[in-house]
């Protein structure tokens, strides 16, 4: 068996680590990760060095599941990449949740077919509204531009004049150089 690695967070400054970190501590957790953020931020430095530090045949331990994840499409990320990395994953206080027994990896593997599910979910949402959209006569993208378009000539008469660089025309106009040289086949 790996380490027991824990990973504790609260969402203000005003709020206290402690009891999750004593609780972690009394699992066997010699390493533990922490984060003093809202569990909105998608930003979470503890969380990143702990998903780091994790290989395979670690267990992470977390006080609630609700303290790693942002959200149930993000729990559900998470779990699912520490099952295909090897990783097992304890919670404190969510009984089932540990996938060092039989039945916490039922609970895993229920995880990872939701995760898919909801991946699925998503990719037929998008076709459907795609397809309502073009049966009403829209199409994706952008609108095309046209040759007469205010900043496609100024883009050629920019780069008429040999003595400016590619690159100081895409910063005036405000464009990516694929941008500069699309407007020039035009």
């Amino acid at each position: 068996m790996g380490r027991k690695i824990g990973y504790a967070r609260v969402s203000s400054e005003e709020q206290d680590l402690s009891l999750q970190k004593d609780e972690l501590k009394a699992l066997g957790c010699r390493l533990i990760f922490s984060d003093k953020a809202s569990g909105i931020k998608s930003e979470r430095k503890g969380l990143s060095k702990c998903m780091e530090t994790l290989e395979k045949g670690d267990t992470l331990v977390v006080w609630r599941l609700d303290r790693l994840g942002r959200s149930m499409p993000h729990l559900i990320s998470v779990i699912t990449e520490l099952k295909e990395r090897g990783i097992h994953l304890k919670s404190v206080h969510d009984g089932v949740v540990d996938t060092t027994s039989a039945s916490g990896e039922l609970v895993f593997n229920i995880f990872a077919a939701l995760a898919q599910f909801e991946r699925e979910l998503i990719r037929e949402r998008t076709r459907a509204g795609l397809n309502a959209a073009r049966a009403r006569g829209r199409m994706g993208g952008r609108k095309p531009v046209s040759s007469d378009d205010h900043k496609v000539v100024m883009a050629k008469k920019l780069h008429a004049d040999k003595g400016i660089s590619i690159d100081r025309i895409c910063t005036t106009l405000k464009i990516s150089r694929s941008t500069l040289y699309r407007y020039l086949s035009l």
